[in-house]
């Protein structure tokens, strides 16, 4: 559904993306993540068909966004980390305006379903202006939806929200990723990844560093251990369980296993490792990283990249 190829992004010295490429298939979840600067608002925009390129390409369903912008358009719903409202219109008004510039063929019955979609119904003759932060979030949804698009891009959806208005929107997000819609979502609060999202992209300084299946990346294909009864037959033994490439003694009964490169059946390499450990008064047996482990391990360093030192940040390149 969707494909980046090399995407650069260049305002004048300051170079925000430098050949990012994915793919992201039809009804796919997934995460983009990164430190502030490091490229995900731009690519989100370029994507969109917001601003464009210096160079390479972007696709939605075969459709270049540069070539047939209007058509990616229609087929794209895009959420700005803060949502475009005309706070003097009623929730009503505004996603029937929204529908009017988008086109859709019945303004009113496509903006009432995308008002009751998002939990908008009660309030819907209310004026923008009133509404708290976690209901404007909800209208800016109402207008990404309204013309039922088949992908949908959501820059920091819950950013500003209190606690409960995050569960809320967590929980809308998920209704609306279920069934064939693509959704690409950009955040820092790396719980809601974890909650919606089946795969991420992690980028730092303007490059994809890891993509991934979160359980894969953040396993990183091994696991943490721990026995009450160390000894050197437990780590022979674990040693010949199939799928270890190495076991590292880290003292006092933990040890780490690393799995051979592309292990596709982790689950079962952590049941064989608990199965020879028991002997040895298993402990504990998890994950050797957990993705904030990663996402922080792989984003160390987060000041500017020394090719760019001096060089303003570009306005709007905050992400």
């Amino acid at each position: 559904m969707i494909r980046v190829e090399e995407l650069d992004k260049r305002y004048g010295t300051f170079h925000a993306v430098r050949g990012v490429s994915f793919e992201v298939g039809r009804g796919e979840v997934v995460g983009l993540l990164g430190p502030n600067g490091a490229g995900k608002t731009t690519t989100m925009r370029i994507l969109c068909g917001c601003i464009g390129a210096t160079s390479g390409r972007a696709l939605i369903d075969g459709k270049d966004v540069l070539e047939d912008p209007q058509a990616v358009k229609r087929r794209i719903g895009y959420l700005p980390e803060v949502p475009p409202l005309y706070p003097t219109m009623s929730v009503r008004e505004y996603v029937r305006f929204a529908a009017t510039i988008k086109g859709v063929d019945d303004v009113e019955a496509a903006a009432e379903r995308a008002i009751a979609r998002v939990g908008l119904a009660d309030v819907a003759h209310r004026v923008v202006d009133h509404l708290s932060k976690g209901f404007r979030q909800r209208v800016g949804l109402a207008q990404a939806l309204v013309h039922d698009p088949d992908v949908l891009v959501l820059d920091e959806p819950t950013s500003g929200l209190d606690p409960a208005q995050r569960v809320e929107i967590r929980e809308l997000l998920r209704e609306l990723a279920a069934g064939e819609r693509t959704v690409i979502l950009s955040t820092h609060v790396l719980g809601e990844v974890e909650a919606v999202a089946e795969r991420v992209i992690v980028i730092h300084q303007g490059r994809v560093v890891a993509q991934d299946r979160i359980e894969k990346l953040a396993r990183g294909g091994a696991a943490r251990l721990r026995v009450a009864r160390p000894a050197l037959e437990l780590e022979q033994a674990l040693a010949r369980v199939p799928g270890v490439a190495a076991v590292h003694g880290e003292g006092h009964g933990a040890f780490r296993i690393e799995a051979v490169a592309d292990l596709a059946d982790t689950d079962g390499l952590r049941a064989a490792v608990a199965q020879a450990a028991v002997p040895f008064g298993l402990l504990e047996l998890g994950a050797a990283e957990g993705l904030e482990d990663v996402y922080l391990r792989l984003t160390a360093g987060t000041g500017p990249d020394p090719r760019d030192h001096g060089r303003p940040l570009a306005p709007g390149q905050e992400s």
